[in-house]
């Protein structure tokens, strides 16, 4: 089994590492991306209101509603709304946002349950970023593997970066590859693109000098012969390495791997203590 290892020219290879990593840093540090929420608001029948957002909010049988005081304005698909508004039903993993002033306020449903998240552009942990630490790349770790597809996506159940809440993705197959002569494989998600593939892991080097709970991997549609390419230099935290208001999946049991990965994002700063 062998693929064309686009690592070859060691000055291009860095070159475009150094790409993807400043896009990733451009999107992590976005001016209403997860560095910039201020609370993870769970929603219940009864209203709230809350610090960093407008208006009283609830949930129920009509969705999320938020009902806004005199001269409180959401802007939702570009137009603006006052007094009683219903979001809706919001599927799992949905998310509609709501911009309020400078800042955007997230409805979404996670593990089952609506919540908010307001998203303030001057936030302190956002406006004190100064980027991710990171492993140099090296060729090493750009690992052919082998995807199997199962007979049909198995539903996989795994844990939260938000205690007691769970998550369920449908599992397409499983990658098997080598490292170091050793026998690895990875239980695989869909990605983000279609037939693209995502893998949560842990390894070795979590909660030493990679974030302890969750490393994602993001894998290329597999090739007609089944072939995939594993660039772990490109492993990225999730956004529960930065901020408590992340709801992000833990790895499945069977992708805790026994070898030590030094590659990709390291221990973001913000979460240097927990190293010591």
């Amino acid at each position: 089994m062998t693929v064309r290892n686009p690592a070859t020219d060691s000055d291009t290879f860095t070159a475009e590492w150094e790409a993807w990593h400043r896009r990733q840093e451009s999107a992590l540090a976005h001016e209403h991306g997860f560095l910039a929420i201020t609370g993870l608001r769970w929603l219940a029948a009864g209203p709230e209101r809350f610090p960093d957002a407008p208006g009283t909010w609830s949930t129920g049988a009509e969705g999320v509603t938020v009902v806004l005081d005199e001269g409180e304005e959401l802007v939702v698909d570009g137009t603006a709304v006052h007094g009683r508004h219903t979001f809706g039903r919001i599927p799992e993993r949905g998310s509609v946002n709501a911009v309020w002033g400078d800042a955007v306020i997230e409805i979404a449903k996670r593990g089952g349950h609506d919540l908010i998240r307001p998203r303030h552009p001057r936030h302190p942990l956002r406006t004190a970023f100064t980027g991710t630490p990171a492993y140099a790349p090296d060729p090493r770790w750009v690992v052919t593997g082998e995807y199997t597809p199962f007979p049909e996506p198995r539903p996989t159940t795994v844990g939260a970066s938000v205690e007691g809440l769970q998550h369920v993705y449908d599992a397409p197959g499983r990658i098997g590859f080598r490292i170091d002569g050793q026998e690895l494989s990875l239980t695989a998600f869909n990605g983000r693109t279609p037939g693209s593939l995502l893998a949560l892991f842990t390894d070795a080097t979590s909660g030493v000098t990679t974030y302890p709970a969750n490393r994602a991997l993001q894998i290329d549609a597999p090739g007609p012969d089944g072939t995939v390419l594993l660039d772990f230099n490109r492993a990225t935290n999730l956004p529960c390495a930065y901020t408590d208001f992340a709801t992000c999946p833990l790895p499945p049991a069977e992708n805790r791997l026994p070898v030590a990965i030094e590659a990709g994002e390291r221990i973001p700063h913000e979460r240097e203590p927990i190293a010591r």
